[in-house]
């Protein structure tokens, strides 16, 4: 069982949870950019919280199913349609033999994810289903997918009776992700190492002024350009760790959040840190859109994060419910 990818999009790469315990060796984790949009497509499927999945960027592959398969989209809406009838995100859907998944124009979000009930059969590097590029290696062949591309499902899923002879169905639940996301931009950050550097009126600069996300925005990094910051002195630092999330302070007075592909030191001020419950929502602001910067500690941080946790492990609770009434019904296990 496979699909087929038949037309080339922008960068459409496999990725799972991410590659970790490699960094003192210069590897970065890399894995998914929107780790809530991730999880969301792989419970709806009820397949493991961190199964490889394909990260979509619009415009996104024309993809070919080869076999029967139960897909979910999550994350942004590229206007997804099946055979040229649209189809919803954050919901399971059966797609037929023979049926083209094609994404017709980005509504909202940056970045959507494919996942596939039982998951993908790719290359696995360092304990990691994750793509790198630039090591060439895990995913499938260590790059992004061009025309031609097959991938192998993990397991057999066959249902040519449900669906009647349609090329899809959408089964009939939907994940409300609305609680997962901030509504407006405006990113809660904690304290880097360097803030101290900055001066006065740039520490007022940094939460009372908006940041418009140019379109140097990728899997490395988010560059912002607004107002320039100025340090209180010039000063040269030592390379030191950073992480997804870290804010620093380039040359220029501009500033750039590090995102999933980062590098695993820098030797700019780390001024800030996105807190991670509001990584995702960063993931998926387009180029051209503008943010702002709320101060929050670490103890407020925490529990934004154990509050997206128990929100997602009820939605994980809920679909696996859904998913066992629809397998016992239609006789499919």
């Amino acid at each position: 069982m496979s699909i087929r990818i038949i037309k080339q999009g922008i960068l459409d790469i496999v990725q799972d949870a991410g590659r970790y315990g490699y960094q003192h060796l210069g590897i970065n984790p890399g894995g998914v950019a929107d780790r809530l949009a991730f999880s969301v497509a792989n419970m709806l499927v009820g397949n493991k919280e961190d199964e490889a999945v394909i990260e979509l960027h619009y415009p996104a592959s024309s993809i070919l199913f080869e076999e029967d398969a139960m897909i979910a989209l999550s994350g942004a809406d590229f206007n997804a349609c099946i055979n040229s009838e649209a189809i919803p995100i954050n919901t399971p859907v059966l797609v037929g033999k023979g049926s083209v998944l094609e994404f017709i124009r980005p509504i909202h979000g940056c970045r959507c994810y494919l996942s596939v009930k039982g998951g993908f059969q790719t290359g696995e590097w360092l304990g990691s289903y994750s793509t790198n590029t630039k090591a060439q290696a895990g995913g499938y062949k260590g790059r992004g997918l061009i025309a031609g591309d097959t991938l192998l499902f993990k397991n057999d899923f066959s249902f040519p009776k449900t669906i009647a002879g349609k090329s899809f169905l959408a089964l009939g639940w939907r994940a409300d992700v609305a609680p997962l996301y901030l509504q407006q931009p405006v990113i809660r950050i904690c304290r880097g190492n360097e803030y101290d550097q900055l001066t006065e009126a740039s520490r007022e600069l940094l939460i009372n002024t908006a940041f418009t996300i140019t379109h140097e925005n990728d899997r490395m990094g988010c560059r912002l350009l607004g107002i320039s910051l100025q340090k209180k002195a010039e000063t040269e630092l030592v390379s030191s760790a950073v992480t997804r999330g870290t804010i620093q302070l380039l040359p220029g007075g501009q500033l750039i959040i590090l995102t999933a592909d980062h590098q695993t030191t820098g030797g700019y001020p780390r001024i800030a840190h996105v807190v991670s419950a509001d990584m995702p929502t960063l993931a998926q602001q387009q180029p051209g859109g503008t943010l702002g910067f709320k101060w929050i500690d670490i103890a407020e941080a925490e529990t934004l994060l154990i509050r997206q946790h128990r929100y997602l492990l009820q939605l994980q609770i809920a679909c696996n419910l859904r998913l066992e009434e629809f397998f016992s019904a239609h006789a499919l296990y």
